[in-house]
This record gives C-alpha cells, structure tokens and sequence, in this order.
C-alpha cells in the first residue's frame, strides 16, 4: 500500500507539470505546434481485416491517447477495484460502508449541483463531469503535507476514489454510449466469458489473456460502448488470489519435487514462486508506474491544452457549464462526501479512521473535488463541441486548484492523527 501511495503521489506531481506545460505550450507563439502534434493521424490496421477508424476517420495522436493508452489506465482501475473487494478495504461489508457512502454523496450531490444549473440543452450532457476524484492528483497533494497526514486517512481516500471510479465506469458505459452494435457486443461478451472459464480452469499463460483482450478492446471500440471499458473488463476478470498458497519460495520449490536443478526445474521454480502472488498483484506491480508515470501524464500534455483569451475567459466567467462543473466540484463534493459519510457514522453503519475528526472528513472532501483525470476524460464524451469542452476543462482545472488549496488549508489546521501503532512480529523474543 505504501509503494501504491507513493507511486499516486509520484504520478500526481507528474501529472502537476504535464498540465502546466499543456497550457504553457498551448497558448505560446508554437502553439500550432502543439495542435498540429495531437491532431497527427495513426492508421492501424492489419490487412484488410482489422481497420481502426474513430467515426470514419482514422485516429489522430490524442484519440490514440485517449482510446487506446487509456484502456491500459482503466485496466489498472479494473484491477485496483478487484483487490479491494476480494482483499482490500471493500471485502468487508461494514468496512466498505464508510468509503460507499461518501463516494455516494460525492457522485450524486455534485451531479444535482451540475444539473440544477444546466438542465436542458447540450449543457445538460455534462453532469457526469463533476462526479470523478482523481486519486493521483489527491494523493499527490496529500504527500505535499508530509506526515501529518497519515496513511489510514490516505486510504480512506484511496478507497473512497475507487467506488467513486465504479460509479464513473457505470456512468461511462451506460449514459455516454449513443448507439450499440449488438454484434460486435455479443463478441465482447463471449470474450469475457472465455475469459471467464480459462481462469476457472486455472490456465495461466498469460500471452493468451492478452490476445483476448484484445479482441475485447477491438469488439467494445465497434460496439458504441467506449474502449476504456474493455480495460475495466479485463482487470475484474483477473483472479485476486494466487494460484499457489504457501507465500514462501522454499514452500513452493519443495512443492514442485525437483531433486536436480536445471533449466527446466529452473522454470518450473520461478512458476510456482510467481504463483504464490495473485496475478492482479503482479499485473498491477507491472503496470502502474506506466500509467502514473507515461500514460497520465500523456493523457494531461494531450488534453490540458486550452488555449486561454479575453473572450474564451469571458464566455467561461458566464457559462453555466463552468460553474456548474466547478460548484459541483468544490461545493458539491464538501457537501456531497462530508454529510453522507458523518450521517453514515451518526447511524452507527460505520466508523472513521482511528483519531479522524469531523474536520478531517471535510479536508477529504475537499481533496476529492481534484476531478482531473476522469473529469477531462468525460467532458471528452459529454461535448462534441469543441468550445463546450473548453468551458468545462477551464471549469475542471479551477476548481482542481481551489479544492486542492482548500483541503489542504482544511488538513493543516486540523489536529494531528496518530496512528495506531502495530506491534512488531519478533517483538520481545
């Protein structure tokens, strides 16, 4: 958990600088540069088989971007979220209580917020915007304040950000998908269901997970449904408990029945150590310091480019889109997350992290305003129009600021948290 957080933290600052040099870039005398770089073409294809085409063009640098690298990102989310329900914070019914309730109240309180601003026209397409927490962002901002935030309240929003990453995928795929290819849904399905039934049958050769998901990526892209869900997919379908059970090498070579070491019993030995550790552990070992550190920031550079003037400052100052994404953001997630977790608590339903004050809860919620990631990634499915999206980005990135500013204001003034200290394991002998 620790090299997670660290890693968020990492990717966070990251992320930080991408956007700043975005923006820079943006609206510097090269500019053009950087429009003419993502508006760049790709063909991929294989033949005549296989023709990827993103609305009868074929996919520009920032489509690849957002349509393909980020399918690797929502297959780490896909992963993250099976650890915590099969072994983590939300395997427990009443320890997923907490994190459940605010991440509740920070979906729908924000969303209200949005649409009691924009209830009809194309503005009104918006309202998942203001519902996304970016987890680096905030664990980034976190790690800022150094060790008078502790890591149970950097869990607590670790755990709150991925139930609140469940409720953006559902949003995703069932709210932003205009038109279904039943066909290429179908595949998809029966893909799943392959998948499905090599892990019960306990294969593990892993090249023949990644050809399928492939073929699930290339079905979900034609299907209408977008290709990030292929991600999230695939990472749920991979088995959070390790095939081998004793965690001790020694345990596995002496399982494995090898008297003389060769290449093969060599092999068969790093099999059986491997096997000790779940492959959601591996894979996500393996794949989230690409995320945090390459593909975000990719995904920043290629997205946080907004090209800032009088007029486009002007518009943004009087949209709806704008400030209903930004009150969403900043006033709806303190609302949102801080009453549904304290009532929640009232009740009795579940209890805050040892030494959390109602204070610090609020300094949560305020930190899980940083929309970010999931937000931009959003506001790329709700608008079309070129000039919409520039008013909800400009909205994103203002309000990702003040409730950056405004958490971390909260967190510093509220009294330290002491951890509960573990005992050590040789303690006393």
């Amino acid at each position: 958990m620790q090299r997670f957080l660290g890693i968020e933290a990492a990717g966070g600052v990251l992320l930080m600088v991408a956007t700043v040099v975005a923006m820079v870039w943006a609206n510097s005398p090269w500019s053009s540069s950087y429009t003419d770089l993502w508006n760049t073409e790709i063909n991929l294809s294989l033949g005549n088989l296989l023709t990827l085409e993103h609305q009868g063009h074929p996919l520009t640098l920032s489509q690849f971007v957002n349509d393909v690298l980020m399918v690797i990102f929502f297959f780490v989310v896909g992963l993250e979220i099976k650890r915590e329900l099969v072994m983590g914070e939300l395997r427990e019914f009443r320890a997923a209580l907490l994190p459940a309730a605010a991440a509740l109240g920070g979906m729908v309180v924000p969303a209200l917020v949005y649409f009691a601003l924009n209830s009809s026209g194309d503005a009104s397409a918006g309202w998942g915007i203001p519902m996304a927490t970016d987890i680096a962002f905030a664990v980034g901002v976190l790690s800022l304040l150094g060790p008078r935030i502790p890591t149970s309240l950097k869990i607590f929003l670790l755990t709150l950000a991925i139930v609140d990453d469940i409720g953006a995928i559902l949003v995703i795929a069932i709210f932003y998908t205009e038109k279904l290819a039943a066909e290429w849904l179908l595949l998809a399905f029966a893909v799943a269901v392959v998948v499905r039934l090599l892990t019960k049958a306990r294969v593990w050769y892993t090249p023949i997970y990644a050809v399928l998901g492939t073929v699930m990526w290339y079905a979900i892209f034609e299907s209408g449904v977008h290709a990030t869900i292929a991600g999230v997919v695939m990472g749920l379908l991979a088995p959070a408990k390790p095939l081998i059970e004793e965690d001790h090498h020694v345990v596995a070579f002496q399982r494995s029945g090898v008297t003389d070491v060769d290449a093969h019993s060599l092999r068969r030995m790093a099999f059986e150590i491997s096997e000790t550790v779940p492959v959601t552990e591996r894979l996500e070992n393996l794949l989230h310091p690409l995320t945090g550190f390459i593909i975000l920031p990719l995904f920043a550079l290629a997205n946080a480019g907004i090209i800032l003037s009088v007029d486009s400052i002007t518009a943004a100052a009087s949209s709806g889109i704008t400030l209903g994404v930004s009150l969403g953001l900043v006033v709806g997630k303190i609302i949102g997350v801080s009453v549904f977790t304290l009532l929640a608590v009232r009740f009795g339903l579940c209890s805050l992290p040892a030494g959390a004050s109602s204070r610090h809860v609020v300094g949560i919620a305020a930190m899980a305003g940083i929309g970010f990631t999931v937000s931009l990634f959003i506001t790329g499915l709700a608008f079309s129009d070129p000039v919409l999206q520039d008013e909800a980005k400009i909205g994103i990135l203002v309000a990702s600021l003040v409730a950056a500013l405004l958490g971390a204001f909260i967190l510093r003034g509220a009294r330290p948290m002491v951890e509960p200290v573990m005992p050590r394991e040789n303690e006393g002998i």
